[in-house]
């Protein structure tokens, strides 16, 4: 996770993002202040429930609006790859950061990274893959799911799964307004032994019939979410582990629209843990699963080389 020292709306995504708040933020300061106290929250939260998270700080720039989405940028696998993605956002290309992985790999019980795939080259041809945002994965399966949308571009899907070895499960989805989903992730999500997913959002028969077919021969619960219920982040969750203990986490406001039955459905797969982010929901358009990039990779037992693949 980033700890933001910047935080705000961001002007370059806001054209393909519905969920960022269109309204001008008349006191930026105060923003960003709240924001911070949201995302210190948020971390005292997971670690209380036992989630081991590598904070790092955000760098003190107003051009890096976003850095508290890291998810955005950077993938990591239990096979010790990291993949490196090209992002829609001029301003957002630098939230790259070499010095994350050197850190994450230097500490005494740290993690290993044997191969590094740098897909951000692809953004000299306007092709663009903004990690578990567009990607959304089942590991077990060597799967990626994900939603096309001007960040999410049919051959930087293609170079994704070539040096991944990932099968691509690739669909249209649109929002009540019938515009594309920016990121897969606020429809979808797939747990261990469940998934989330909005498929009404998924207008071609075949492509949502391929989608659910694919779903259900992993033997996994499906629990739909209905369309207006994405504008509340209710497809953005993320269900992690501690031990054996299962956690699945969403905002507040998440839940909140959440009825009954889905509620009860999620609750068969994990401890339902809530965070209050209404600053960085409202104004940044992202949610909690967005604040998170999961480490799988393997830990170091003796240091490494790093190999680099672009």
């Amino acid at each position: 996770m980033i700890r933001p020292t910047a935080f705000a709306c961001n002007e370059v995504t806001r054209p393909t993002n519905p969920y960022q708040s269109s309204d001008p933020d008349d006191n930026p300061d105060r923003t960003a202040a709240v924001a911070l106290k949201e995302f210190d929250l948020a971390v005292a939260t997971l670690r209380k429930h036992g989630i081991d998270v590598q904070q790092h700080s955000g760098r003190t720039t107003s051009q890096l609006p976003d850095e508290i989405f890291p998810n955005n940028w950077i993938s990591t696998h239990p096979d010790g790859t990291a993949v490196l993605y090209p992002m829609m956002a001029w301003n957002r290309r630098q939230e790259r950061r070499r010095d994350v992985l050197e850190q994450l790999q230097q500490q005494a019980d740290g993690f290993r990274i044997d191969r590094l795939i740098d897909l951000s080259h692809l953004e000299d041809k306007n092709c663009f893959l903004e990690g578990t945002g567009s990607l959304v994965f089942d590991h077990s399966e060597q799967l990626a799911f994900a939603c096309f949308s001007p960040r999410t571009h049919t051959d930087a899907l293609r170079a994704f799964g070539r040096e991944m070895d990932y099968g691509i499960i690739a669909f249209n989805a649109k929002d009540r307004n019938g515009h594309a989903i920016y990121h897969t992730n606020v429809m979808m999500s797939v747990g261990e032994e469940f998934a989330v997913v909005c498929l009404d959002s998924i207008d071609a028969v075949d492509e949502r019939l391929r989608l659910l077919t694919r779903l259900e021969r992993s033997g996994r619960e499906i629990i739909e979410i209905r369309m207006p219920q994405l504008s509340s982040f209710c497809g953005n969750l993320l269900q992690l582990r501690s031990g054996a203990k299962r956690i699945i986490i969403m905002s507040r406001h998440a839940l909140d629209e959440l009825d009954e039955q889905q509620v009860e459905a999620l609750r068969r797969h994990g401890e339902l843990v809530t965070f209050d982010l209404r600053t960085i929901e409202t104004h940044g358009g992202g949610s909690i699963r967005c604040m998170l990039a999961e480490l799988l990779l393997p830990r170091k037992s003796i240091p490494t080389g790093t190999q680099t693949r672009a």
